[in-house]
């Protein structure tokens, strides 16, 4: 069960995050492990805000190439 938190952004359970993310908990439990997620600690509990799955979503998003001028060159063999 998800929980509100004072800012209004809904916290979620290590499984709920994983469950958002299409992951498995074992990975979000190695994301928090080396930091590389932000959550909230409540005694011994772990929760992660919704803002900081669509932070961490966001920052790993690569845009697609939108025109042959910006690809990269491709080496041809001789």
């Amino acid at each position: 069960m998800a929980v509100q938190s004072q800012i209004g952004d809904r916290l979620l359970t290590v499984e709920e995050a994983a469950e958002r993310m299409r992951t498995k908990p074992r990975f979000i439990r190695r994301l928090i492990a080396e930091r590389r997620i932000a959550f909230v600690k409540l005694g011994r509990h772990v929760r992660i805000a919704e803002a900081d799955i669509a932070a961490f979503i966001k920052a790993g998003r690569i845009d697609a190439i939108d025109t042959p001028e910006t690809w990269p060159a491709r080496k041809r063999s001789a």
